[in-house]
């Protein structure tokens, strides 16, 4: 896909994923080619996209690494609870 997305940018396109679930958002994360994609969430933005005069609400990696780190320190301290229990 990177050498895919180096070749579109070379001729002038570009490419957005659309509905990336969580398990390969996280591949993205973890390999570090979240920041080189644009990521959409709503198949009506992702077309938008395409178009510059049309407004985009665009997927956010760092609201979604947040609320990764959030959901994890919930659960430690779920578990944290229930082994002091």
């Amino acid at each position: 896909m990177a050498f895919a997305l180096a070749r579109l940018r070379k001729a002038g396109e570009r490419l957005a994923l659309l509905s990336v679930n969580r398990s390969h958002l996280e591949l993205f994360l973890l390999s570090r080619l979240a920041i080189a994609f644009e990521f959409i969430d709503d198949e009506h933005d992702a077309v938008n996209s395409f178009f510059l005069y049309r407004a985009v609400k665009r997927f956010d990696i760092f609201d979604f690494v947040q609320g990764e780190q959030d959901r994890n320190l919930d659960r430690h301290a779920r578990s944290a609870r229930s082994g002091a229990a």
